[in-house]
């Protein structure tokens, strides 16, 4: 699944126990954080056992399912050394420990396994990183509804629920209360001072309370439709970003006009030559990534209250998946991609996540984003950061504006070919001196673009 995807969800079994399955055919289809991939089989033969339901989740490495391979029989299934069985003297001794182990297990378990927890139906919004946890370490729906949450409007974060956890799991064993003396409150007679006798008296600051979600008036005319699980886990990062970072947004406009102009002028000739399409797209990231090697700083994520500093340029741009939806492939190592490089990298990804077909690496170890909202005629936009990142880049719609021209002869009035970037950036780490300086820096280069560069 690549190297920095650690666990992923089963969303789906395409085969059942029975079922024949042939050599690269899918079994089973599971979905990371991001993207939903189809595992196919290795072999050929019958699915015998699952060892995973849907829902289920799981780590890379884990063996999800059994197939029995063409001439596989239940006797030379049973030849591989046996789990269940301690051919020792010890044995009864040691079964007799385990089955104690087992049963306390299951007490302790109980509740949480007794019935599934559905945190969907909460009245409170969990992120699907806070279901995921809530869900492997057994926290009822009611214990995290109980939970005071830090997060915006008072919902409960990691950190929130990981606290919860550690301070469940440390909290000593109850025992019975010791009978304790009534104590009677002795009056006491206090005299103050003529000093303190003229000090106001402090007045308790009053708490904010937690906002509740306003509930949706709905009539027999609306049609309601449940999000799908691409939507759900898009709002839950958006949200989840806005409550982390510091949003603030620049914005500049800028000339691009010799962009254009050779663009026009050479698209043709490129798409024969090299069997790709020329787009703005990629020129504009070759300028992002020449500009994030001018301010590494710009390059950066945050852990606690650690700044990371990436050594690799890898930059995500945002596109479209079939089904409507926005993900972010990455461009690996992008300051290191001449104009047909990237081209291609840029033609691949997109090309590969309208058609469904990006696997789960491809959107891992993004360390600065470009959006394009001009593909949808916005002129600008204020683009929510992509976490764990610092900045985020939207380029606007390219427009035939009039324009003053300057000249050693004076200056005029033409038309030229302009467009808005807009940069939003992580107050914590990057003042409006660095954000605007780095988008202004982006901007001096499209200016300056070589209009007699080749390709």
């Amino acid at each position: 699944m690549g190297e920095s995807v650690a666990e992923a969800t089963i969303t789906n079994w395409l085969k059942e126990v029975g079922d024949r399955i042939e050599v690269d055919e899918a079994v089973l289809e599971i979905a990371t954080d991001k993207v939903d991939s189809e595992i196919p089989s290795e072999v050929s033969g019958i699915l015998v056992e699952k060892l995973f339901q849907k829902d289920d989740l799981v780590q890379v490495g884990q063996t999800l399912g059994i197939i029995e391979t063409e001439g596989g029989t239940a006797a030379v299934v049973q030849e591989t050394p046996a789990v269940v069985e301690v051919p020792t003297p010890a044995a009864p001794a040691v079964e007799a420990v385990a089955k104690t182990v087992e049963t306390a297990r299951e007490f302790v378990a109980a509740p949480a396994a007794s019935q599934p927890q559905d945190y969907t139906h909460s009245e409170k919004f969990f992120s699907p990183l806070v279901r995921n946890i809530a869900k492997e370490e057994g926290i009822s729906v009611a214990e995290l509804e109980s939970i005071a949450g830090t997060g915006n409007e008072g919902r409960v974060t990691k950190n929130d629920l990981l606290d919860y956890i550690k301070n469940k799991v440390n909290a000593p064993a109850a025992a019975a209360p010791a009978p304790v003396a009534p104590v009677v409150p002795q009056p006491t007679v206090v005299t103050p001072s003529p000093a303190e006798a003229v000090q106001p008296t402090t007045i308790p600051t009053p708490q904010p309370t937690t906002a509740k979600a306003v509930p949706v008036s709905v009539n027999g005319q609306d049609e309601i439709v449940e999000m799908d699980r691409m939507r759900k886990l898009i709002a839950g990062y958006m949200v989840q970003s806005v409550q982390t970072s510091a949003h603030v947004q620049s914005f500049i406009e800028v000339d691009v006009t010799a962009i254009w102009d050779w663009r026009e002028k050479n698209k043709n000739a490129f798409e024969k030559r090299e069997g790709e399409k020329l787009t703005f797209t990629p020129i504009f990231m070759e300028i992002v990534a020449k500009a994030l090697k001018d301010f590494p700083m710009m390059n950066i994520s945050i852990d606690g209250d650690y700044i990371v500093k990436k050594k690799n340029i890898n930059l995500g741009m945002a596109a479209a998946l079939p089904n409507g939806n926005l993900i972010v492939p990455v461009i690996k190592n992008a300051d290191q991609l001449n104009l047909l490089g990237m081209a291609k990298a840029v033609n691949d990804l997109g090309n590969r996540a309208k058609a469904g077909k990006l696997k789960p690496d491809d959107t891992q170890g993004g360390t600065y984003t470009v959006t394009n909202v001009g593909t949808f005629g916005s002129v600008f936009g204020t683009p929510i950061i992509n976490q764990p990142q610092v900045g985020i880049l939207a380029l606007g719609a390219i427009r035939k504006v009039p324009a003053v021209i300057e000249t050693p002869e004076g200056d005029f009035i033409g038309i030229r070919k302009k467009m808005f970037l807009s940069h939003s950036y992580d107050h914590r780490v990057v003042d409006g001196a660095l954000g605007g300086s780095f988008v202004k820096r982006v901007a001096e280069y499209m200016e300056a673009f070589d209009e007699d560069r080749s390709f």
